[in-house]
């Protein structure tokens, strides 16, 4: 890993976030003593002042899912469709986190990934609030440095041939992707308004992960970096994501039934927030979680709420 990107991705996770926020993430530590190793603040709650009403986004990293929970089929839940979610509440704001063990994050942050829905979010900012140590903080900081280069190098062959690509013409590509990877409540644009929110950011970091992408792929006569996929056999891998993820987020919402309380109404509450719908969940539908949610999902469909 290249220093400067170490540098960029360790400065940013240092800076500072609301206190409350971060009384949050030592909270939610604290509920896994033997196991908690960081805990990650990350979403759009970042960029928001006042934090009351909204719902704020943790990733906890623990060292091993046996030693997280005391339920062995928790602990075999995490391991097969990572991460489990759980809703949290702490000083008046409420919140949800994501579990992943130290193994399963800097793999899913990686370009080998199956999916996406862990390297595109820490492509974006984060904050590191809560580490169990230094090693647990460098762990992190490695994890997370990888995660941009993910996301560039497999956007690179998505690009048009014609031209070199702008920094945050890329970095535009590769959001468009990966949201199109996933089930999202987002409005169509919002993968472009990231990037145009701080184009700052993301050209500093991106020029810094084309640099670490060059530095392990190598760089061509004329100065282009070379990449692991050709455009046919990049396509096709974005086509597998896709699938995948879409696959993901149906297969992770039904688990969600079983393991986060209330998990339906938060559904609901997301998908009428991003979306601008007026979802009301039906009494049956929380008595029967699983099947009410699977019930949304034509409709979400068709309404364009979710792509």
């Amino acid at each position: 890993m290249s220093d400067r990107l170490r540098f960029l991705v360790a400065e940013e996770l240092a800076m500072p976030a609301d206190p409350r926020a971060a009384a949050m993430a030592g909270a939610i530590a604290a509920r896994y003593p033997d196991a908690a190793r960081a805990v990650l603040f990350y979403g759009s709650c970042l960029r928001e002042e006042n934090l009351d009403g909204l719902m704020l986004d943790f990733y906890l990293i623990v060292s091993d899912y046996r030693e997280a929970y005391g339920k062995r089929w928790l602990a075999a839940a995490n391991r097969l469709i990572p991460p489990n979610v759980f809703p949290f509440e702490h000083g008046g704001l409420i919140a949800k986190y994501a579990v992943l063990s130290e193994q399963d994050f800097a793999r899913l942050c990686g370009v080998e990934a199956d999916n996406v829905s862990v390297w595109a979010r820490f492509a974006q900012p984060s904050r590191l609030l809560w580490a169990a140590d230094d090693l647990a903080r460098q762990r992190a900081i490695a994890a997370i440095a990888s995660a941009a280069p993910t996301l560039l190098e497999l956007a690179m062959p998505m690009m048009p041939p014609s031209s070199p690509p702008d920094i945050l013409d890329l970095w535009k590509t590769g959001f468009t992707l990966t949201y199109n990877a996933e089930l999202r409540a987002e409005r169509k644009g919002r993968s472009l308004s990231i990037v145009d929110g701080d184009p700052d950011r993301y050209e500093r970091l991106g020029l810094a992960a084309l640099g670490e992408i060059a530095r392990r792929r190598g760089v061509g006569s004329q100065g282009e970096i070379f990449h692991g996929l050709s455009p046919d056999q990049a396509a096709k891998r974005w086509r597998q994501l896709q699938r995948r993820g879409k696959w993901l987020s149906v297969v992770r919402l039904a688990k969600a039934s079983f393991t986060y309380a209330g998990g339906i109404d938060y559904l609901a509450w997301k998908i009428n927030r991003h979306a601008g719908t007026q979802i009301a969940i039906k009494p049956w539908q929380r008595r029967w979680p699983l099947i009410g949610a699977l019930t949304l999902l034509p409709r979400l469909f068709r309404g364009g709420a979710i792509r």
